[in-house]
């Protein structure tokens, strides 16, 4: 559900990080040892009852994977792409492999061992070894007791660097002073400085002052702290972007050397793959493609050596297959508010031009059948933020609903979202279900915390529904979404339906009462639309709104009061 109306101003600040100066280089460091496996498609030669594969990698040592009582047996992990594998740890329940192989594989079928034993005595054990693959097993060939094998976990480490699998390098530029031509900072773009495009947040930018940097060239440049080998740079660029461009390379931040060069550049977000040495590296705009000047979301410089600053590990994705981490089912008495160590009301108008005011739960009770009733009702309230009457001076709103969230009680990165609503029916009504990215909480602004839209359906055309993503590149009415409708073109508000949203690192597919409706690919909106601003912690929101610019004013056919119903919300991970 859209939060503000498209006139927006970003008014946010991230304090820069500040570094001493030495007389030394800092010695190389070591690309940052990440936990690849968690959540990855698991497979084996055989189950044991319930405990299968993806139970050993669901980060749960309460569960676990057992094979047939026989050897060989085996169970792999599916990483998902090329990856450099630097460590394996086995946590063992007390079926064990007495000899076994750790070997990996690009096709799972040709295999390479990078690790055996044949006296192993089971428990944890954590095992060096260096290899690439996009698939990792162990391979059992003798076992130490007389029943199968058995692993609470199984965990694949490897060196990639902050970027996830798959990646040239480390992540050298992450936190790292940077400069440029020169820098934008007015109602448009606030504090566009430089180190907004090394700080690894899709959602901040570095662009070139609108009243000094409209012309060409203009460039950026990131101190890397001491001399690297660059393999990789990725450029996400605000629609502002380069049509020709340099990536060059520099001892001292004067001499420049080109390792890359195009007249024909596509914006969006481009990954270029690049080999030169050097301390500095720079963006060097010749020509642009727009009127206006040049803006990165994101320079991310990929290689060996340099000074690189660890950045914050990514989210891992949701079990396979994922578990119920939280749910409200509404069981309770009549008349029973929501439970408050889930939801908390969120009282006040809605934004969008909406005309009711929520209250603090007088709208939101329990039915005693298991529902949730939000119930929009016309009866006139005050509310400092209602519209004002031009004659008396009262700000008085002519609508009442609810509107509740978890951001107080439950955040979450990824998972299977999922809800059963009956929407109402009536001109002006707006029911939704839906996530705001949790930092909205902390003061940033819409959009730039990210909107995730589950499901919202218009009273007026109620044999349609959305499911919409808002960000700082597509917002509003530029939202990535599409409509959709039920088979045979019946009518939401005849009964109950089930949303769900399968969210990961790779992006979100929707579903409606199981069928998949719509499905968004975190690659190609990169690619074709912009910063994919939603790998971070969300919250919940249910609500009923009542006009407002989408859905239109309320009529005398539209009837009050109007109840929304919640059968049940759950989260899966």
């Amino acid at each position: 559900m859209q939060t503000l109306s498209k006139r927006f101003v970003l008014f946010w600040v991230i304090a820069a990080s500040l570094f001493a100066l030495v007389a030394l280089p800092a010695p190389p460091a070591q690309a940052a040892e990440v936990l690849l496996s968690q959540g990855k498609p698991a497979t084996a030669s055989s189950t044991e009852g319930a405990f299968n594969a993806p139970a050993a990698v669901d980060g749960d040592l309460g569960t676990r994977w057992s094979s047939a009582f026989a050897d060989p047996q085996w169970i792999q992990i599916d990483l998902g792409a090329e990856t450099r594998i630097s460590r394996v740890a086995l946590n063992w329940e007390a079926a064990y492999g007495k000899a076994f192989r750790i070997e990996v594989s690009n096709n799972a079928q040709d295999w390479t061992p990078v690790h055996e034993t044949t006296t192993a005595t089971g428990g944890a054990q954590s095992l060096a070894v260096a290899g690439t693959g996009r698939y990792v097993r162990m391979y059992g060939t003798q076992r130490g007791t007389a029943y199968g094998y058995s692993l609470w976990e199984f965990q694949v480490y490897g060196t990639t660097g902050s970027g996830g699998p798959g990646d040239a390098g480390t992540l050298l530029s992450y936190g790292r002073t940077g400069t440029a031509s020169s820098s934008q900072s007015d109602q448009n773009c606030w504090q566009c400085t430089p180190a907004r495009a090394f700080d690894r947040d899709p959602a901040s930018r570095w662009a070139t002052s609108s009243t000094t940097g409209w012309t060409d060239p203009g460039w950026i440049s990131v101190d890397l702290g001491a001399t690297a080998q660059i393999d990789k740079v990725v450029l996400q660029w605000d629609p502002a972007y380069a049509k020709s461009f340099q990536i060059q390379v520099s001892p001292n931040g004067q001499d420049w050397t080109p390792i890359y060069s195009t007249t024909s550049g596509t914006g969006f977000k481009q990954t270029l793959t690049v080999s030169g040495t050097g301390r500095y590296v720079r963006m060097y705009g010749t020509e642009r493609a727009t009127p206006y000047g040049y803006s990165l979301w994101e320079f991310q410089v990929y290689g060996s050596g340099g000074a690189p600053i660890p950045a914050p590990p990514l989210p891992s994705d949701p079990a396979n297959p994922p578990r119920l981490v939280w749910s409200d089912e509404f069981d309770g008495a009549a008349g029973s508010r929501p439970d408050a160590s889930k939801w908390r009301a969120d009282p006040g108008t809605g934004p969008n031009n909406e005309l009711e005011y929520y209250t603090d739960h007088r709208n939101a009770a329990l039915d005693g059948t298991g529902h949730l009733v939000m119930e929009a009702r016309k009866e006139a309230t005050a509310g400092s933020s209602c519209p004002r009457d031009p004659l008396s001076g009262s700000t008085t709103c002519q609508y009442t609903s609810a509107r509740m969230n978890t951001g107080a009680t439950f955040q979450f990165t990824y998972g299977r979202v999922e809800a059963r609503i009956k929407v109402p029916k009536g001109n002006g009504l707006w029911p939704a279900f839906w996530m705001m990215g949790a930092d909205f909480l902390t003061g940033r602004p819409w959009p730039y915390n990210g909107e995730i839209d589950i499901v919202e359906v218009l009273g007026k055309d109620v044999k349609t529904a959305y499911s919409t993503v808002h960000a700082p590149a597509y917002n509003g009415g530029g939202g990535i979404g599409a409509p959709y409708k039920l088979p045979g073109n019946a009518d939401f508000s005849d009964d109950f339906h089930t949303w769900t949203a399968d969210w990961n690192s790779k992006g979100i597919t929707y579903s409606l009462d199981g069928r998949v409706v719509f499905s968004l690919d975190k690659d190609q909106v990169e690619q074709t639309r912009g910063p994919w601003i939603f790998d971070h912690p969300h919250y919940m929101i249910l609500n009923l709104a009542v006009g407002g610019d989408w859905p239109g004013p309320t009529d005398s056919s539209t009837p009050f009061p109007s109840r929304m119903l919640v059968d049940y919300v759950r989260v899966f991970q």
